[in-house]
């Protein structure tokens, strides 16, 4: 196996109201897309694909044995890196903005960078990080 991560698929609550806030944050919606998935573009090709928390369960064969929205600690967070604090808060401020709760505002943190957390409307956590020792350009 190549190590590739092509698409990540969140399980949600309601579909039309979580490609609506990813809409909002400026993901655009690939023309496969229906109303049964929707599939997001990233500006790096990995596509973040939206599916029925239900539908999403039965089609790995798991159970979906949660609170509809999955409440608790997921297990993993999606990550953001930007170019600089500020842009972190900016980044925060505009996922808020868009529908978004703010989870951790932005800080400095151990590794000797700045990052923040907010949770989309299913939960999923969000990391908005500024790494010094990672070149954006």
């Amino acid at each position: 196996m190549k190590p590739h991560i092509s698409l990540i698929t969140l399980g949600v609550a309601d579909l039309p109201r979580s490609r609506a806030f990813y809409e909002r944050l400026g993901f655009g919606v690939r023309q496969e897309s229906n109303e049964h998935i929707a599939f997001m573009d990233t500006v790096n090709g990995l596509i973040l694909a939206l599916f029925p928390r239900e539908k999403l369960a039965e089609d790995a064969n798991a159970s979906a044995d949660t609170d509809k929205r999955g409440a608790g600690f997921p297990g993993f967070s999606l990550a953001h890196n930007v170019a600089s604090p500020e842009e972190v808060d900016a980044v925060l401020a505009e996922a808020v903005a868009a529908g978004a709760t703010l989870q951790k505002p932005g800080q400095k943190v151990f590794w000797g960078g700045y990052s923040g957390y907010f949770a989309d409307p299913d939960g999923f956590l969000w990391e908005v990080a500024y790494n010094p020792f990672m070149d954006l350009t």
